[in-house]
């Protein structure tokens, strides 16, 4: 048992990404650069759309690179899922001007200054994810049917908005740490407009038809403990398909890493989820 274990954590080490192009509906000549993963079986098979976070300067942002298999990649395909993730625009490869810019900056003594325009982060965000959907729908190895949205802090954010949408063929969505206007160094627990990041999440709520999961860690220095609870509220007053699990903290490091680093705490929750879907 063993020996098969090691074996397929091995077969798995050796996935290598195809690299692809994705349109984007708004712009036909510009495109997003993307990562795909296949499992070794015969296809179609479910896919998850994986929507990365969003680093705090523009120079980190250029070196948001496709995640390595090694990760939590290895947990999808291990299931029979495809993965697929996209770079999205103001990125990495795919570059091009900042469409996720919310408008709040954190100065050198942690106060935020700017007007929180979360509403535009999110849809442009989410517009990323939907262009996605639809690109998947139309691959062969793919089932139409059977697509899942994840994404860890801003790609969080990503995956609720883009759920609120209600594309064809998203029968789930898992928010790892989802928010922004944070900053664990700078603002550890205090991140900018947190009130009016719980407004955006009281009209996503609104028209939500998708099975959810949000996750988040006690030891989260980007949010806190409490404001992730009462974003959740605020999205669930008119949305009952969405639950939300707090883990216990990330050891050894910021909460906010929980889908890098603390696969044995979110595991447990995103198995059961996945089970009780059917997936």
């Amino acid at each position: 048992m063993l020996l098969l274990a090691v074996t397929a954590s091995a077969a798995a080490l050796e996935v290598r990404p195809e690299r692809v192009r994705i349109p984007l509906d708004d712009d036909a000549a510009s495109s997003m650069v993307a990562g795909v993963y296949l499992p070794s079986a015969e296809g179609p098979f479910p896919v998850l759309i994986y929507s990365h976070g969003r680093s705090g300067t523009p120079q980190e942002r250029t070196s948001t690179r496709i995640p390595d298999v090694r990760g939590h990649v290895r947990y999808w395909l291990a299931k029979g899922f495809a993965v697929i993730a996209p770079i999205r625009p103001g990125y990495g490869e795919t570059g091009g001007a900042d469409r996720e810019d919310s408008g709040v900056r954190l100065d050198m003594f942690g106060n935020c200054w700017g007007y929180p325009d979360f509403d535009h982060a999110a849809a442009a965000a989410a517009a990323a994810t939907v262009a996605t959907v639809e690109w998947v729908r139309h691959q062969r190895w793919a089932d139409p049917a059977r697509i899942v949205l994840a994404g860890t802090s801003m790609g969080g954010l990503a995956a609720i908005a883009a759920a609120a949408k209600n594309p064809p063929g998203v029968v789930a969505y898992i928010n790892f740490a989802g928010g922004t206007g944070g900053d664990g160094t700078r603002a550890p627990e205090h991140s900018c407009g947190s009130e009016a990041m719980e407004s955006l999440m009281r009209s996503l709520g609104r028209t939500n038809r998708v099975p959810g999961l949000w996750l988040y860690a006690q030891n989260d220095l980007y949010w806190g403990a409490q404001w992730p609870v009462t974003w959740y509220r605020a999205f669930a007053e008119s949305n009952k398909t969405t639950h939300f699990f707090m883990t216990d903290p990330v050891p050894g490091s910021d909460g906010h890493q929980l889908l890098a680093r603390g696969s044995t705490l979110w595991t447990p929750p995103v198995d059961t989820f996945l089970a009780q879907l059917g997936l």
